[in-house]
């Protein structure tokens, strides 16, 4: 696909709306119709768009609409693709340009040049109400624990930018998981977009061939008796396709492994939780004791005086 056709695709505007100055910068009107029919935006489309704002109930709204909407624009989208981005992120039109623009900014920095920017805004619009501190975290994490390459990691936010609202727990229990226990590295879950996939589905399919005997982790050579499925067949195949083709398994015999590994995962987690609550019992039990002695030390001093 040409250049020209994926940027009508997307609806990104012609190099005339790069020239646009965000409203912010001069005095922000008040929302209206006629404030929206400046930026471009048509009769149906500017009443759409006072609605959105209107269900939002926040009284700063209509304050910010303006010059948020105008750094869309000048990100490079046409007032359709704008209007299909409020659909899917209704909040995004109320966040201050300053920080819309420091968080573009950000993406940019990390890799996302235009084309794969705009990509990325269009297919999860959310990834600008994420802070910049909290995409920091992210992207922290992932290059000093996980060893992502500064290009992996622009891949991955390109791919998969709904990783930047992951809890840095679950997301470290899953690239441990995938890469321990199935022995995948990091190269293959940026290739075949592991991020993409909640943890329990990626779990659950592992874990239903591996008691099969068609999965097996790897030793510490990262070596197996038998071939590994790569990573894009047990993730990416639908769920025929998968049953038939890797698990050799019915439908049936998935779904009341499912339940049953759903109940052994809320087991194990009341047993951590358990373990937990008594590990922490026995701590404060400690501290107590060491708060105890302590005094008791301090009191014979006084008495020895």
């Amino acid at each position: 696909m040409s250049s020209h056709g994926s940027k009508q695709q997307l609806g990104l505007c012609s190099s005339s709306h790069q020239d646009l100055t965000p409203l912010s910068r001069k005095a922000v009107p008040e929302l209206s119709r006629s404030t929206l029919a400046e930026l471009g935006f048509t009769e149906a489309q500017s009443e759409q768009i006072l609605q959105t704002v209107s269900s939002l109930k926040k009284g700063s709204a209509a304050r910010d609409v303006s010059s948020s909407l105008s750094v869309l624009l000048v990100l490079g989208f046409n007032c359709s693709s704008v209007l299909k981005l409020l659909e899917k992120c209704p909040e995004l039109c109320t966040v201050k340009e300053a920080q819309l623009q420091q968080r573009i900014n950000h993406l940019r920095k990390l890799g996302l040049i235009e084309g794969s920017l705009q990509r990325t805004v269009a297919h999860h619009p959310n990834i600008l109400m994420v802070p910049v501190k909290t995409v920091k975290s992210v992207v922290h994490f992932l290059r000093e624990k996980c060893l992502f390459t500064s290009q992996q990691l622009t891949d991955i936010l390109r791919d998969s930018p709904a990783v930047t609202l992951e809890d840095l727990d679950q997301l470290e229990y899953k690239f441990q998981y995938v890469y321990f226990r199935m022995g995948v590295k990091q190269a293959d879950m940026v290739k075949f977009r592991l991020f993409r996939f909640p943890l329990d589905q990626v779990r659950c399919r592992h874990t239903f061939l591996e008691r099969r005997g068609f999965y097996q982790t790897p030793d510490k050579k990262g070596q197996t008796t038998i071939i590994n499925p790569r990573l894009d067949g047990v993730l990416h195949s639908d769920l025929d396709s998968f049953l038939t083709q890797l698990a050799q398994a019915s439908a049936e015999e998935y779904h009341v492994f499912h339940k049953l590994l759903a109940r052994e995962w809320k087991e194990e987690e009341l047993q951590h939780a358990k373990i937990q609550a008594e590990r922490e019992e026995e701590e404060d039990e400690e501290e107590e004791e060491e708060e105890e002695t302590t005094g008791k030390r301090g009191y014979m001093k006084r008495r020895k005086r």
